[in-house]
């Protein structure tokens, strides 16, 4: 909690970027399960307890700092086909691989709802005090995750 103008508040900031990736459930029945893509939006809301002192930047949170940091996690899945490990046959792997296609591998089920723990546990790691992370597959549905 910081003061502002004598009083305690909360504040907190949140940003937004977009990648373009596909994926598919394995083992799922349904059309989850072939190969389709979405635009994911992930959007991150940090909090923090001081807000800058001095400067152009005074009764701010660093917020042109996180919009980097997070645009640079949404790049690393864009224009990607996300798989979970082991759910492909080593033959396809490698067919794909002499295509020359980007494919990242995950040790998780590549939801909305695990991404959104997956985000969520990232930008902490960098340094953020993260208040909750959402993922949206599609406009009209997102997975939220924090603590």
């Amino acid at each position: 909690k910081i003061y502002v103008e004598g009083k305690e508040e909360n504040v907190s900031v949140t940003t937004h970027a977009s990648f373009d990736s596909a994926h598919f459930l394995s083992g799922y029945e349904g059309k989850c399960s072939n190969i389709h893509g979405h635009r994911w939006k992930l959007e991150v809301t940090v909090q923090s307890e001081t807000l800058e002192q001095t400067g152009q930047i005074r009764g701010m949170v660093v917020i042109w700092q996180l919009k980097d940091d997070i645009k640079k996690l949404a790049d690393e899945f864009d224009h990607s086909l996300i798989i979970e490990d082991g759910t492909l046959k080593e033959k396809t792997v490698e067919a794909l691989k002499e295509e020359n296609f980007k494919m990242i591998f995950v040790d998780f089920r590549p939801t909305a709802e695990v991404f959104a723990k997956y985000f969520y546990d990232r930008v902490k790691e960098i340094g953020y005090d993260v208040k909750l992370a959402k993922v949206y597959e599609t406009p009209n549905n997102m997975a939220a995750y924090g603590e």
